[in-house]
Order: C-alpha cells, then structure tokens, then sequence
C-alpha cells in the first residue's frame, strides 16, 4: 500500500494552513528595520568590525536597535531608523565633477567634526551620508527630519577612531 497521498493531505490540510496563519501574523508584526549588508574586503572588514566595537549607544538622542540581519557592518538607532552601514562601495555622485564644482544641489560635500562626508537628498525626504577620505566608505542614512548634524556629530568621534584616513580599499 502505499499511504504517500494520505500524508500530503494531513499536512496541506487545514490544521497545517492554521498553523502556518497563526506563525506568518506573528512574524509580520515585528517593526525592526532591515539594512543590506555590504560585502567588503577582508581588510575593510576588520575596520568595520572595530568601527561597531566604537559605535555610540544612542545617537541624536535615539537608542541603539540594530538592523535585520545582524552584522557587524551595519547598526541602527531609534525609528524610524538612522541606518550606518560600513563598507559599501563608493558613490558615484562622490566621483561627479558637479559635487566637486558645488553645482550639483542634491549632492553636497562637507565636513564634521574632522569627518568629511558627502550628503545625498534621498527621494521621499532625508539624506544619505557617505564619509570621504577614509580607509572604508561609510554610509549613514537618516529619515526626513529638521536637523540631521546631531547624527553626524554623535557618530564622528567613532568614526575617527576606528576608520582611518585615506584612500579606500
């Protein structure tokens, strides 16, 4: 005999689809935010990985919550969520001769607190943040809001200890 087609109705069948219901609403009401994971280099690696040793607890004023998946290249503060994420390649606005000129509005480059970055609008509000003159590009999304240089100004300390400058690898 064989009882192959039996089994398949007992897991297809409704309490399987119950289960399965009961599991998925579960899941969809955790409000973590989600961050790539950039995949750099075995060296950029290292200094990102001490970059997270460094990393503040709160940032403008907002608790750390680390993005999904954990890694050590990506952290995360309040919601909605201020984003880091070390390692990721360069933007192709910082190599722009427009950035450069200051004639490009929705790129512009500055520094805080001996941290230069790079700020990008983002469509829908906020601004990304990419750090320049560093061993390792670091990126740092933060939401619409009035002021975004408390971010800049909480991370730079950090940033300084654990990136070195210079030119990315």
């Amino acid at each position: 005999m064989n009882f192959f087609p039996h089994r398949c109705r007992v897991l297809i069948g409704p309490p399987a689809i119950a289960v399965l219901i009961t599991v998925a609403g579960c899941s969809s009401a955790d409000d973590t935010a989600s961050a790539a994971v950039p995949r750099p280099s075995a060296k950029a690696t290292k200094l990102c990985r001490d970059l997270d040793k460094v990393l503040p607890s709160t940032v403008d004023g907002e608790s750390r919550h680390d993005p999904d998946p954990a890694s050590a290249l990506t952290a995360g503060w309040g919601g909605p969520a201020i984003i880091l994420r070390c390692g990721v390649l360069q933007p192709p606005k910082m190599i722009d001769p427009k950035v450069a000129e200051g004639s490009d509005p929705d790129a512009v480059a500055g520094g805080v607190d001996g941290v230069d970055w790079l700020m990008e609008k983002r469509d829908g509000g906020g601004n990304r943040f990419t750090t320049a003159n560093r061993r390792v590009y670091v990126e740092v999304t933060v939401p619409k809001g009035p002021d975004s240089s408390g971010v800049l100004i909480d991370l730079a300390s950090a940033v300084k200890k654990a990136i070195p400058e210079g030119i990315a690898f």
